[in-house]
């Protein structure tokens, strides 16, 4: 399989980031470098590229499949929400377009070994960073009934999410889980049968989804990131984000409607009052989704959310 149809709405985001010759670009989730060779292609030799990924096989990758310039190909081992940071030491005070794909790789699933998938039996890891301390497996070892609860609903809002936490917490008395095959077995045992067989997903789904959003502390990364994002883009500079869940897109979705309409003043002022200015446009009044064509290509794009918005 090619990374063109491991690369979610490739052709989208990249049109939506406006990549022209000479323009400084970031992508601050390498992945698979999909999009990142797609943007280098298009900004040419006289543009700038950022890559950045808190994940080192990512980095390896993009070490080997970007063109080899370090006047204007920049690799970054570290996490997009120190973007600011990573500008700052390469003397770079703002750029044209930042693309942000908050998502697990086909390699993180397929290849990395660190229990991403349920399909697996691999340890249960789930560290995008492994220079990070808390794996999913200290967190299954050391939560309490209600914290696992909590995670499992507030980050995988998974309905059994009670029982789930229930049966793992009996579970662990007797068993240590360490393997990702484990514990998509302890939760499939805690699912009702009947639940599990109307359910289109596997039923540990939602656990793993809301285990590594919690390893990786995913959505307050996201929500550090777009504090100050556009800040970091020039006038007419484009910020677009690809998120793959309801929680990440509601996120997004907010913060970008509150940059575009900062406004507080009642609905009842003849005229603003607070003197809130705009700070950007919306480039996606409604949230895009993959077209059918790409989703027969790529399954796993099926879920993929794009918003976009450019800075005034």
């Amino acid at each position: 399989m090619s990374d063109y149809h491991v690369t979610a709405m490739l052709e989208e985001a990249v049109d939506m980031l406006a990549c022209r010759p000479g323009k400084i670009i970031v992508d601050g989730t390498l992945g698979g470098s999909g999009h990142a060779r797609r943007i280098c292609e298009q900004i040419g030799s006289g543009g700038v590229f950022i890559g950045i990924d808190q994940d080192k096989d990512a980095i390896d990758r993009a070490r080997r499949t970007l063109p080899a310039d370090e006047r204007r190909i920049h690799i970054v081992h570290g996490n997009f929400a120190d973007l600011s940071l990573f500008l700052s030491q390469l003397g770079i005070a703002a750029v044209d377009g930042i693309l942000i794909d908050i998502g697990l790789s086909l390699h993180q699933i397929e290849a990395s070994g660190r229990g991403f998938s349920f399909n697996r039996d691999e340890p249960l890891d789930m560290r995008m960073d492994v220079r990070s301390d808390v794996t999913a497996a200290d967190l299954v070892a050391s939560m309490g009934e209600r914290e696992l609860a909590q995670t499992f609903s507030r980050y995988g809002e998974e309905r059994w999410a009670s029982r789930i936490a229930r049966h793992l917490v009996a579970q662990r008395k007797t068993l240590s889980v360490s393997t990702s095959g484990q514990l998509a077995r302890l939760v499939s045992e805690a699912v009702p049968a009947a639940a599990a067989r109307k359910q289109k997903i596997h039923p540990a789904t939602r656990v793993f989804m809301a285990l590594r959003i919690a390893v990786n502390r995913e959505l307050e990364v996201l929500d550090r990131f777009l504090e100050t994002a556009v800040d970091l883009l020039n006038p007419g500079g484009r910020l677009c984000v690809l998120s793959f869940h309801s929680l990440e897109d509601r996120i997004v979705k907010h913060r970008f409607r509150t940059l575009a309409h900062p406004c507080t003043c009642p609905p009842r002022f003849p005229q603003c009052v607070c003197g809130r200015q705009a700070r950007v446009r919306l480039l996606t009044r409604k949230v895009l989704r993959p077209t059918d064509a790409e989703i027969r290509k790529n399954p796993m794009a099926r879920s993929t959310r794009l918003r976009a918005v450019e800075a005034l």
